[in-house]
């Protein structure tokens, strides 16, 4: 099931799969298309970015994303974890995610298979499994109530209660 749900994420779908803190409604970054549907399934408030999970800092040149020393420093005492940086990310082609801000927030995720599911599939938005303003999906059962058969794949993995990441701007 592993292979086809990264063949459905490189082509451009979206599904709930679980992540280090939630489930997340999962899509990948670089295609604006499924950005896109993720906002829409989520009735995502369109100015809001969402949170990038990338498998490593390398991983930030992607998005031309280039740290100064001092916060690469900073940025590797707390990656991996549930620490979501805000970064600057001036580029016109991710206006998909930064929505005008001109800043990404991302996250390299504690979980050693996680990060190896990343490098395969690229970086994805992952934000939490529910309609905006609902409680986020703890069950696949909950996330079926919420997106029903809206999306192409679940990924079970039990119950996931875990608090949210903490999302923290570095500004240097």
């Amino acid at each position: 099931m592993r292979k086809e749900i990264e063949r459905i994420i490189q082509e451009g779908g979206v599904g709930i799969f679980p992540t280090d803190t939630l489930y997340g409604l999962v899509g990948s970054a670089l295609n604006p298309k499924a950005v896109r549907r993720v906002y829409k399934l989520r009735k995502r408030n369109p100015k809001k970015p969402l949170i990038v999970l990338i498998s490593s800092e390398r991983d930030l040149s992607l998005f031309q994303v280039k740290p100064s020393a001092p916060v690469k420093q900073i940025i590797q005492k707390l990656w991996p974890g549930p620490i979501s940086i805000i970064l600057p990310c001036n580029e016109k082609k991710f206006k998909h995610l930064h929505r005008g801000t001109k800043t990404l927030a991302f996250r390299v995720p504690k979980d050693a298979t996680l990060r190896r599911f990343l490098k395969r599939t690229g970086p994805l938005v992952a934000p939490s499994a529910n309609p905006e303003g609902k409680k986020p999906a703890v069950t696949i059962a909950q996330a079926k109530r919420y997106f029903g058969n809206k999306i192409d794949f679940y990924k079970g993995s039990g119950k996931l209660d875990n608090p949210p990441s903490t999302i923290i701007e570095i500004k240097r």
